[in-house]
Parts: structure tokens; C-alpha cells; sequence
């Protein structure tokens, strides 16, 4: 079993552009870091707006696949929820990342306010990884602060002298934005929405096109029609002449709360494009419906997540490990050579593709197969191996091999698909004794057996792809345009 243990600082230079302990997402990004349980706790469990939080490790090849898509939702939902993300290899967030559930990466959570704040309910996100999906998901959990107006009710929510604001549609759905909004003001400022079809509502307030949002300031003032573009820069612009937003994070407040409270923040301005012409979810009821708290559930037990191969630097090493007459199955990652102009140089993508994709494999079935190897180009054990199988034509290109010293066999990974679904499936190939060997060149291994013989892994009844722990990231195709 590999000592995960053994990780040197060539390893953790060759196997990833970003270091174990670093984030995926840069501080530009849109998608906001989560750095520690506590930050979680203060801008996600403690705020009154949706979120989405993905929990990763920075070696994992599929959180990497779902960085574009992931950071395109980010941009879409600005203004009307939170994308956020949380480092789950770094060693203070393991115990959070357990008690959260996250049992493979990348893991996506829908956090949105509970009844009570600081209570959220949590539930996990199976839908596509596009940016389409995830975006479609998060809106349809934004709660609903917006109040469905009729002619017979009208008088009803007029009542009292605090500010409200009306939307005047012609359409039925309460859209992402008007709801958004009614979150910034939540406690301050009243939402309600009126249907075109009300006769003596759009009578009694002269609307004439739909939509119109229509503030009503309080303490006796003249009603107020908005005359901008209906997106939510200028619209948050157009409220605050009454009312300051919430600052974010901010507990819910009473429901005694509701004359305007003097706020010393400036009002937020959003990148969100979304306009309430786009099409909605429809939203029924008045306050957010509540799912059953996950929270709530026995803490998971998370491990160290998938470790990266051991680095086998030297010859002697990898000698001792795979290449004497009485070794058993080893499987080599043969890196690529690095350009002579840049011997600092990190792996290309295809070779931090592989190596996540074997630490994920590897991790998955502890103790239940052969042990994983990275070897570099500087070893010479390993240049004479890659000489000896013919897979010395392009060096610049990571291989796969799996060696049996003992019965004298090799295989090598073909294709250049090297996710976990394709590696393990061969890998399983492997174990079941299935697929054609190649007989070790003679010299490669000292005293070998001069024929080959049938490998000594055991056929088990489970196979490696018989579940999936690590969502894959696939390509969605158009699933990915908004």
C-alpha cells in the first residue's frame, strides 16, 4: 500500500500547478473562497441569501474540469445568490468538510436560510455540472419574500406606513431578481407583486405598461415609478432613496421589524444581467419553503482525501519496490521529460489529468490493490523500463504501465483518455485477468522468469467501476450557454 507519507517537495512541483494546500480559485475570481468553517459560518450560515458551495482538493481532476462552468454560474448569479468554495484538503477544513458530508470531490451543496438564522437547511446538488444547471438549480431555491397582491387583498398589505414596493407584471411567475431584491431589503422595505389582470389596483396606481415598479416611501409621500432599465443596479438604486440594504451577512429580523433602519453601508452594486423580462421560476408561497436540515444528520467521517502517488526519485528506489525478481503488480506513472529551457517547469494538463485521476483510484480502493508509483524522467530505473517497453519515442508524454517483476509481465495504458472511468475500468481489466500482457524484456529485471505466467491478484466479485464517489465533470455540450 503506498506511504502517503512520502510526498517531497519534487512531487508536490511535478504533480500539480497548484500546490496541495492552495485554491483552485484565484482571488479575481467571481466565485467566492471560503477559507475555514468560520468564514462559512459568517457568510453562508448567517446570511439571508441562497448559496451553492462546492468542496474540493486542489489535486482532484474533476473539481479542475469544473472550474470554467463553475466560475460562469458565479458570474450569472451575481446580485442574486452566492457561489462559493472550500479548500477540503487543507488540514484545519477536514473536519468541516466531514461534518458537511463531502465524501468524494467535487461535492456541490445548495445552502439556503432556514426558519431560524444561523439555521440553514443544506441539500446536495445532483444536476448537470454546466454553468446552465447550476445556475437553473440555485434560482429555484432563492427564497420568496414577495407577497402575491390581489384586488381583494390590496387594502390588506397597503396598511401601516413603512415603504413598499410593487411590481406591476404581466406575467405570473415572481422573477429571481424581484426576489433578490426582496432579500436587500428584507425587514425594510415590503415587495409585493400584482398581476396586469387586477383592474382596480393598475387603476388606482395609473400603471400603463408592464412591467412597472411602483415605491410607496411611507410618512405620507407621493408614490414613486421607477423609469429605468428593470435590472438590479438601477432598481437597488432607485430603492435606496427610502431604505439602505441589508449589509450581507445579516440575521433575519423580527417580524415586529418594519419601519426603515438607518444603515451606515452603502447600497451593493450588482454584475447581474438577469432582468425581470427573463423567464422565472414560478413561486407560490410567501415564505421560503424549508427542506428537512441536513445539518441535523450524523457527522461523516472524511479521511486525508486521495494523496498523490509516491515519488519514486532515484533508481534504487524504484529498483527495490517494483523491479526485483520476487516484486508483485506495481503500477508507474512515468512522467514526462521537462523542457531543457525550463527544468522548474509543471507537468502539462494531460499529466495532472492522470495523476488525479490514479490518486482518486488509488484512494478509492485503499488496501484493495496494487500500489500507485510517479516516477520522473531523472530516474534511470525508469528511463531503462521506458526504453525496454518502447516507450521511449516521445518522452515528453506521460505513460501508464503496470509491471509484475515475479511473473514477468507488463501492461500499458493505451489512449489518451486518462479519466478516472477509463483508468479504472483498465485497471480493473487488470485484476480480472482479462486483456492481452507483454512479455518484460529480457535484462530489465534480474533474474526474472524467462516466461511469463498468470498474474496473482485474485478475481473478486466487485469491480473497481462498480460506484462512483467523485462525480464526473463531463462535457455538457450546449448545456453550457446561458
Amino acid at each position: 500500500m503506498v506511504n502517503t507519507a512520502i510526498v517531497t517537495a519534487l512531487a508536490a512541483g511535478a504533480l500539480l500547478s497548484t500546490p496541495v494546500s492552495g485554491a483552485i480559485y484565484l482571488k479575481s475570481s467571481p466565485v467566492l473562497q471560503l477559507e475555514n468553517a468560520k468564514a462559512y459560518d459568517r457568510l453562508i450560515a448567517q446570511s439571508n441569501y441562497t448559496s451553492i458551495v462546492e468542496f474540493y482538493a486542489p489535486w482532484c481532476g474533476h473539481c479542475q474540469n469544473l472550474k470554467p462552468a463553475y466560475e460562469k454560474a458565479a458570474k450569472n448569479l451575481a446580485g442574486l445568490a452566492k457561489v462559493a468554495a472550500m479548500n477540503c484538503d487543507e488540514e484545519a477544513n477536514k473536519p468541516f468538510c466531514g461534518q458537511m458530508g463531502v465524501q468524494g470531490f467535487p461535492t456541490l451543496k445548495i445552502v439556503r436560510p432556514g426558519k431560524k438564522a444561523g439555521r440553514p437547511t443544506v441539500e446536495d446538488y445532483q444536476g448537470p455540472r454546466s454553468a446552465k444547471g447550476i445556475v437553473d438549480a440555485v434560482v429555484d431555491k432563492i427564497p420568496n419574500h414577495v407577497q402575491r397582491i390581489t384586488d381583494k387583498n390590496l387594502d390588506g398589505f397597503l396598511e401601516g406606513d413603512h415603504p413598499k414596493a410593487i411590481l406591476f407584471s404581466d406575467k405570473g411567475p415572481i422573477s429571481a431578481l424581484l426576489r433578490s431584491l426582496a432579500i436587500d431589503y428584507l425587514g425594510t422595505v415590503s415587495f409585493a407583486q400584482i398581476r396586469n389582470s387586477q383592474e382596480k389596483a393598475v387603476k388606482q396606481f395609473n400603471v400603463e405598461n408592464f412591467p412597472t415598479l411602483v415605491l410607496l416611501p411611507g410618512d405620507g409621500k407621493e408614490p414613486a415609478v421607477y423609469d429605468g432599465a428593470m435590472k438590479k443596479e438601477g432598481m437597488a438604486k432607485f430603492l435606496a432613496q427610502v431604505a439602505e440594504p441589508n449589509p450581507d451577512p445579516a440575521p433575519k429580523p423580527s417580524k415586529k421589524d418594519k419601519k426603515p433602519q438607518d444603515k451606515k453601508e452603502k447600497p451593493k452594486e450588482s454584475a447581474s444581467s438577469i432582468t425581470l423580462e427573463d423567464e422565472a421560476i414560478p413561486t407560490e408561497a410567501t415564505d421560503p419553503e424549508t427542506l428537512e436540515d441536513v445539518n441535523k444528520q450524523k457527522p461523516v467521517k472524511v479521511d486525508s482525501g486521495p494523496p498523490m502517488l509516491e515519488m519514486l526519485e532515484h533508481a534504487p528506489a524504484l529498483e527495490e519496490k517494483c523491479m526485483l525478481h520476487n516484486s508483485g503488480s506495481c503500477l508507474l506513472a512515468l512522467l514526462p521529460q521537462k523542457p531543457l529551457d525550463n527544468p522548474d517547469a509543471v507537468l502539462d494538463e494531460q499529466s495532472r489529468t492522470a495523476l488525479a485521476s490514479l490518486g482518486e483510484v488509488q484512494h478509492k480502493h485503499t488496501g484493495r490493490i496494487f500500489p500507485f508509483y510517479a516516477v520522473p524522467a531523472i530516474n534511470t530505473a525508469g528511463i531503462r523500463l521506458r526504453g525496454g517497453v518502447g516507450l521511449d519515442k516521445d518522452e515528453k508524454r506521460i505513460e501508464i504501465v503496470v509491471i509484475n517483476a515475479k511473473r514477468n509481465w507488463y501492461r500499458h495504458f493505451p489512449g489518451d483518455d486518462f479519466g478516472t472511468i477509463a483508468i479504472e475500468e483498465w485497471i480493473d481489466q487488470i485484476r480480472m485477468g482479462e486483456g492481452k500482457k507483454e512479455r518484460l524484456p529480457t535484462g530489465l529485471i534480474p533474474d526474472a522468469p524467462e516466461e511469463m505466467t498468470s498474474p496473482e491478484e485474485p478475481v473478486v466479485e466487485e469491480t473497481i467501476v462498480e460506484e462512483e464517489t467523485v462525480i464526473d465533470v463531463g462535457n455538457e455540450g450546449t448545456h453550457d450557454e446561458l
